[in-house]
């Protein structure tokens, strides 16, 4: 046997996950994703960031997510050229 086997093992005979259940959380977990972004839009939310001690990707997660749950839609007019 390898070290370190014997121990795991061990250690599975101590934990019993037939009665577990699925993370309730699981559909909360983030998901990275790469989105380009304005220079000035960033530094709008690196300047919110100082001010309120929260980093600057949650805070704009957070206001992507109020966005969202508020059903909130653009009102996109483009001009003609």
């Amino acid at each position: 046997m390898k070290p370190g086997n014997m121990e795991d093992e061990i250690m599975r005979d101590h934990y019993d996950f037939s009665n577990a259940k699925k993370n309730p959380y699981v559909s909360k977990l983030k998901k990275q994703i790469t989105i380009r972004l304005d220079e000035d839009t960033i530094d709008y939310f690196k300047e919110m960031s100082e001010e309120s001690g929260i980093k600057y990707q949650q805070l704009i997660n957070l206001y992507l997510a109020d966005c969202a749950r508020k059903n909130l839609k653009l009102n996109i007019n483009w001009k003609a050229s």
